[in-house]
Order: C-alpha cells, then sequence, then structure tokens
C-alpha cells in the first residue's frame, strides 16, 4: 500500500498533482495519525474542500496549517497594535496557500493583504481559493522583487512581511536551520526590503525551526532594530515551527 508522506506529496509522484479529499486525509493519518491535519483558513479538509478550495500535493505539505498560522497571526497582532500607522499592509512574497497571510490578516483589524506567488501552478489554484475566503488578499503572479518594487504605499502605512522562502537544504536536523541558506537567503530578503522601504515602519515575521543556526540567526537580527524569537509546542513528537519577529522603524514597548 502507498503510504501518503512528505516524501510522496513533496518530491514523488503526487508533488504536481490537486489531491482528491481522500489523499488529502490520507496524508494526514499516514504521517501524523490525524486524518483533518490539514486544517486551512480555519476549516477542516472535508470543509474547505467541499467549498471548492483545492491543494497541490507540495502545497499541502509545505502550508501552513492553522494551528501554526493562528498563533503566528496572533503574536504579530500584538506587536502592531504598538505600531504607529494609519493602515497596515501584510505582505507575503512567498505567498503559497495565503494561509498565514490569511491568519495575520484576522488578527490586525482593517487590514489588507498582497501577496506574490512565482509558481503559475500554484498562483493558479490559490486564486481561486482565496476568492472564497473572508479576508481581502490581491494574490499577483510573478517574483516579488520586483512586483513590490513598482507598489508605492503611503509613509504612513505599515507593514508586516510574512517571510517564509522556501527551506531546501536549509534545514538539517542536528545543526538546525540555517537562515542563509533558505531560497533565497532570509538576510538577502530582509536587507532588500529595509533597503526598499527606509521611511515607513517595518514588522518582519520570519518562520523558523525549532532550532536555528545561531550564526545566521545573529546576522538576521543585526539587520532589525528589535526581535523576538518563539516556537510554538504544538506537536507532541517535536520538530515544531516557530517565528522570529523584528521591527525596522520602530520598537515595542516593553
Amino acid at each position: 500500500m502507498i503510504v501518503f508522506d512528505r516524501a510522496l506529496l513533496l518530491h514523488g509522484a503526487k508533488r504536481n498533482e490537486v489531491l482528491t479529499l481522500e489523499e488529502v486525509r490520507r496524508y494526514g493519518a499516514d504521517s501524523y495519525g490525524d486524518a483533518d491535519y490539514v486544517r486551512i483558513y480555519g476549516m477542516t479538509p472535508g470543509e474547505w474542500y467541499q467549498r471548492g478550495i483545492r491543494l497541490l500535493g507540495r502545497t499541502a505539505v509545505e502550508c501552513t496549517r492553522d494551528a501554526l498560522a493562528d498563533r503566528i497571526g496572533r503574536d504579530i497582532g500584538a506587536v502592531v497594535a504598538t505600531m504607529p500607522a494609519a493602515t497596515m499592509r501584510g505582505i507575503d512574497p512567498f505567498a503559497g496557500s495565503c494561509n498565514t497571510l490569511y491568519w495575520i490578516l484576522k488578527h490586525v483589524p482593517g487590514s489588507s493583504g498582497i501577496a506574490f506567488e512565482l509558481d503559475p501552478q500554484v498562483f493558479a489554484l490559490s486564486r481561486k481559493n482565496t476568492a472564497h475566503l473572508d479576508r481581502p488578499i490581491e494574490l499577483v503572479e510573478g517574483d516579488y522583487r520586483s512586483l513590490l518594487a513598482s507598489r508605492r504605499f503611503p509613509e504612513d502605512c505599515g507593514m508586516i512581511f510574512f517571510v517564509a522562502p522556501p527551506w531546501g537544504t536549509a534545514l538539517d536536523e542536528i545543526r538546525g536551520l540555517d537562515l542563509r541558506c533558505t531560497m533565497p537567503p532570509i538576510t538577502e530578503i530582509v536587507g532588500e526590503i529595509v533597503a526598499q522601504f527606509p521611511r515607513h515602519r517595518l514588522l518582519f515575521a520570519t518562520q523558523i525551526y525549532e532550532k536555528v543556526d545561531p550564526a545566521s540567526l545573529a546576522d538576521v537580527q543585526r539587520l532589525l532594530d528589535w526581535t523576538r524569537l518563539s516556537v510554538y509546542d504544538i506537536n507532541s513528537a517535536g520538530r515544531n515551527h516557530g517565528i522570529l519577529l523584528g521591527t525596522k522603524g520602530f520598537r515595542p514597548p516593553g
């Protein structure tokens, strides 16, 4: 019998296939003992599938599911509450499913979102999926670096960047996540955005693993005015993820 695990969905025959509901549930059951593991947009697989939402095999593996995205959104919302800004924009340079951006907007009242997706197949599905949601997300196809440069934001607009590029070979179970080896490197992403928006108040939320290479973490922290690292204990078997929050242009009180 075929085991629906990370290898099959991320690197195997199901990588670029649209999964059936049974396959989504098989992945959750085979890999985590929970058929409803892939909860996104506040719904179980049965609920989101019924509403016409669909995922590729690789997106089902790589998406930030609700249990983590909700925690990230709450922590971002707490920092944003101290951020002096007339309006708030959530920006996801690596959209994927847009689930984390959805939860960020849910916890930042009055905010709207922009997401960029380079992969045409992921873009096409996510555009249809986000049309079903109750949060304003503009999904744009292409490379965020050129597309974001063409955008203009008022200087009193606070900007939240969710930074979660593909990890590729950056994650080693022993040494941890090397933020210099993601694709592209976290330091490069943060540095370019800081240079592009020098007059704005910026909040970066970088998704991390429970173990992070210390030197690479220090490299990112040096680019920012304030940082806080949180790991969320939501997987009983370990392999937990978390968030590195960091600001430029303001410091949260306390």
